[in-house]
């Protein structure tokens, strides 16, 4: 079942048999504000955080946005960023891994509860190589039709899933979008980020840091 992030109880979801390589069901992804799964909380643990895969016309840096805002609003967190990720494979030649262009097609066809080879086989790999718990995998970024008034601005839509490095179990999915703003305004951008930053880390108080 999917629920609005404001709603923060534990849900088990059984899963689901594997389908051809990625396992799912037939039920579609979840809408806007919407998130599947609790996200644990990721303070002291080390996470891996993927570059966005799939950028459908949203202009501005998406992954360098989604990762300003993970990683200001997780300090805790023990983010390791792509570009480290990259280094490590760099240095393993052999490793069949990488952090763009991975098949992620699977999310939009189907509600996924543990993905399968090849994008797990990838992801493990690549989690060995930095020691990482958990992927945090940017699935795309996309502009949105507005359901309000016709003129309105349409909404920057990140859709995200965490996935548990040793089982590739998707432990939360979420979808977010930002504030209604020009395509050409960076705050489109920025406030999709953020919200989804807020629901993943659901946990993390806002004020200041000591």
């Amino acid at each position: 079942m999917f629920r609005r992030p404001a709603q923060r109880f534990t849900a088990l979801f059984a899963l689901l048999p594997l389908l051809a390589s990625c396992g799912g069901g037939t039920a579609p992804p979840p809408e806007p504000g919407t998130s599947r799964g609790t996200s644990p909380i990721l303070d002291g643990r080390r996470v891996i955080l993927l570059p966005v895969q799939r950028v459908g016309g949203v202009p501005g840096n998406a992954s360098a946005e989604l990762s300003h805002a993970l990683t200001d609003q997780g300090q805790d967190v023990a983010w390791v960023l792509w570009s480290e990720v990259d280094a490590a494979l760099a240095r393993s030649p052999g490793m069949d891994a990488r952090t763009t262009g991975l098949p992620v097609g699977l999310f939009g066809a189907a509600q996924v509860e543990r993905v399968g080879d090849p994008l797990f086989g990838q992801l493990r790999r690549m989690a060995g190589l930095v020691d990482a718990e958990f992927i945090l995998l940017p699935v795309s970024v996309t502009w949105e039709t507005n359901p309000a008034p016709i003129e309105a601005s349409p909404r920057v839509r990140f859709t995200v899933a965490l996935i548990a490095a040793r089982t590739g179990h998707v432990v939360w999915y979420g979808v977010e979008e930002g504030d209604d703003h020009p395509r050409d305004d960076p705050r489109a951008l920025a406030t999709a980020a953020e919200r989804l930053s807020e629901s993943l880390l659901w946990y993390v108080r806002p004020g200041p840091r000591g």
